[in-house]
């Protein structure tokens, strides 16, 4: 509707959701991604001479920031625009801070938020001296939200604003990822944890929030809370949602991995996962010089997503399962540190010496991967003779 009318028929119209707490209306009306942003009666260069004393405030502030902003991005000047929808967010505040009692807007505040954060990538990539100050900077007027919902616990339960603590943790958790700042995740991830309405959120949410909750712990070396946090998320994302599960996958399957749990070929076909699945077939087999080949060949899509380095760690896996080879091959519980050595060589780390042998197995050992101790003497590893090698799910 509002893709073609006047100017003062959007600020009424506007007016009129404000005035009927139509929060999901008023929103669609203050977004960026709406039909009447390309609606040109809209623009003007004296937009707040025309919006002052036409509209109750602190609404007038409100559509001042969004029609201004507007301009900025119809001319691509992604800095202006940023500056004006960090203002626009600041007014929003302003409201939820004067509305007692009552949550219908917001909607308002998600819509600006995310408007916000999707200006601040933009405004970027324009400004390669930035570095993520722009983003981080986004996160702050962010967090601003964030601390008038987080204290909002006098209201009843259903109109209270802390129902709305998640969507914004959500876009903070994407900021604070996407500038590589993960340490300011943990406040934030304290007060959902923490939060009466943890599983109350919609489950849409929920699982934005166990994906990047389980990124982070992925990270952290905290594998079973990692592989807890994206099963959740994998399973519970709606079954068309391919790209999401796939890129859930991504994280998950690593995580597996390092627990024991191998991916079956057709899970990868399904998702367009196949660079997995020479990795699965080598770390099975223990060969270190397939890994190696597998890691150089699609170096450029484990470096893009963030796990070259714990794709690195299934090597230590991978010793696990060549060393246990050797163990069932000798049928003994002592084993000559010289059997692994030959082991590694056969599987192309040739220049390995008797040193590195027994530091990898020292490893191995200091673990939980073998149970046992090396008699440095004797150059032999002896190994526990019951569950020599434990299962990988038993560790973590």
């Amino acid at each position: 509707m509002m893709a073609t009318g006047t100017l003062n028929q959007y600020i009424q119209y506007v007016e009129r959701m404000f005035r009927t707490a139509n929060g999901e209306n008023l929103a669609r009306l203050l977004s960026l991604r709406d039909d009447h942003i390309n609606n040109k009666n809209l623009r003007s260069s004296d937009i707040a001479t025309l919006v002052e004393g036409n509209c109750v405030a602190p609404l007038d502030e409100i559509i001042i920031y969004h029609l201004c902003c507007v301009q900025a991005l119809s001319v691509k000047d992604f800095m202006e625009a940023y500056h004006h929808q960090s203002q626009c967010v600041a007014a929003v505040v302003r409201l939820l801070q004067a509305q007692k009692e009552e949550n219908w807007s917001l909607s308002l505040m998600y819509t600006v938020c995310l408007d916000l954060r999707l200006v601040a990538q933009k405004a970027e990539l324009c400004d390669a001296q930035s570095n993520g100050k722009i983003l981080e900077k986004a996160a702050e007027s962010l967090l601003a939200c964030f601390r008038v919902c987080a204290a909002d616990n006098r209201t009843a339960d259903e109109d209270t604003k802390r129902l709305g603590m998640l969507n914004l943790v959500n876009q903070l958790l994407k900021v604070y990822f996407r500038i590589n700042k993960l340490h300011l995740c943990k406040p934030l991830i304290r007060a959902i944890d923490s939060s009466p309405f943890k599983d109350q959120f919609p489950l849409a949410q929920q699982i934005t929030y166990r994906y990047f909750v389980g990124r982070k712990a992925m990270f952290d070396s905290d594998y079973r809370s990692a592989d807890e946090y994206l099963s959740f998320a994998f399973q519970n994302c709606h079954h068309q949602s391919i790209k999401n599960k796939r890129l859930i996958l991504t994280y998950l399957i690593p995580v597996k991995m390092l627990l024991g749990f191998m991916p079956a070929k057709r899970l990868l076909h399904k998702y367009d996962l196949l660079q997995f699945w020479d990795l699965v077939t080598a770390v099975k087999n223990g060969n270190l010089r397939e890994i190696d080949h597998v890691m150089e060949e699609h170096e450029s899509f484990f470096i893009r997503a963030g796990i070259y380095l714990i794709v690195e760690k299934l090597k230590i896996i991978a010793y696990r399962n060549l060393f246990r080879k050797v163990y069932l091959a000798e049928n003994t519980h002592q084993i000559d540190i010289v059997s692994f050595q030959a082991a590694l060589q056969i599987m192309g780390q040739v220049d390995v010496d008797s040193d590195e042998t027994q530091c990898i197995v020292a490893n191995l050992i200091y673990d939980g991967k073998i149970k046992g101790y090396i008699s440095y003497q004797h150059k032999k590893v002896v190994v526990s003779k019951q569950n020599a090698f434990p299962p990988l799910s038993s560790l973590y």
